[in-house]
């Protein structure tokens, strides 16, 4: 009888096991994934004040735009929290694409090597951070899941594993096309 319980408690230790390890590797596939986003982001950042320099000389109007960015840059800096960084993603893809839809209407800019250099670079950036997002989002996803299955669950409970957060930044609204008005109202 003693042998029974014996085996009967390594067989639930060694699914203990099992499961945490399972959850710690997903739990790393989470943190990967964001680690790649965060590159990719930042690697937009470090663009992004080289594109505002070449374009400042052609759209003077846009001084607010510019200010905009500097701030969202900042904020970037000094939050860790990834809806907050989610936020402010979106809000800075929108102020770039609002730049690329005015930047339509000065040929000079559009013709600037420089400048259009830039833009291919942003855009490629802007493809990595999109699947970057959705490989994330998957591997938040998976994680959540086997979090809340049972019986995973329990042991994730009894080891205090913690929901992580998707990384959604596009509202409806980001999603429409920029419109831009150059008429005098």
């Amino acid at each position: 009888m003693g042998w029974i319980i014996l085996i009967v408690v390594v067989l639930i230790l060694i699914w203990i096991v099992s499961v945490y390890n399972g959850l710690i590797s997903s739990r790393q596939k989470v943190e990967n994934a964001w680690s790649q986003i965060d590159v990719q982001l930042q690697r937009r950042f470090d663009l992004i004040p080289n594109f505002v320099e070449t374009v400042k000389g052609y759209m003077t109007h846009e001084s607010e735009t510019f200010e905009k960015i500097a701030k969202l840059r900042t904020s970037w800096a000094n939050t860790s929290s990834v809806g907050e960084k989610a936020k402010l993603d979106g809000e800075l893809s929108s102020t770039l694409k609002t730049i690329m839809a005015v930047s339509e209407n000065y040929p000079e800019l559009k013709a600037n090597t420089n400048f259009a250099d830039l833009s291919e670079e942003l855009r490629n950036t802007e493809n990595k951070i999109s699947f970057s997002r959705q490989f994330y989002n998957d591997s938040v996803t998976r994680y959540n899941t086997k979090l809340e299955l049972f019986p995973s669950n329990l042991v994730a409970g009894m080891f205090n594993f913690q929901k992580k957060e998707l990384f959604a930044t596009e509202s409806d609204e980001a999603r429409k096309n920029v419109k831009v008005d150059f008429s005098n109202k």
